[in-house]
């Protein structure tokens, strides 16, 4: 599979979990919260991190599939909704509620959750700049024509050198 973009940002696992730890010490001054609602499926690893850090207990999922081809964000679906009894604190509007994922990229996702829970603290590891302006707290902003390879998307392979035309 080719990125979409010469600009690629290969994530190892180390890094993620510095990442996610970062965005934990960033979060621990935003709250209280009372439960995490993780994007699927990039927010579930970041969700079990930052829910270890923050003792976080109560971690509910939201399912919206959006990259069909890993090419292009294709219509957006959602899959499984926010649970009642996770809708239902702030008083319905998500006060106390933390939206996890790995990246924005767009905001389009976070826009669908932010419907379901408006006064939610969005957080993601990391940012582009269309949809920086949609969460709240971040770690790692990377320019919008950065293609991000995250841990679980990679094996270990030779990787061809920046410039090209140089040797390995």
């Amino acid at each position: 599979m080719a990125a979409p973009s010469d600009k690629a940002f290969p994530v190892s696992w180390d890094q993620f979990h510095r990442d996610a730890r970062a965005l934990a010490w960033r979060l621990a001054g935003a709250g209280p919260f009372e439960a995490i609602v993780c994007i699927t499926r990039g927010g579930l690893v970041p969700a079990a991190i930052v829910a270890r850090e923050l003792g976080i207990r109560l971690v509910e999922t939201v399912c919206v599939a959006s990259y069909h081809d890993y090419q292009e964000q294709g219509a957006l679906t959602v899959l499984k909704d926010v649970a009642p009894s996770i809708r239902a604190i702030g008083d319905g509007r998500g006060r106390g509620v933390l939206v996890l994922d790995d990246l924005t990229d767009t905001g389009k996702t976070a826009q669908v959750v932010r419907a379901m829970l408006p006064e939610a603290h969005f957080a993601t590891v990391y940012a582009k700049p269309a949809g920086r302006p949609l969460i709240d707290t971040f770690v790692t902003e990377v320019s919008q024509d950065t293609w991000i390879y995250f841990p679980w998307d990679m094996g270990l392979s030779y990787q061809a050198p920046i410039q090209p035309g140089t040797s390995g």
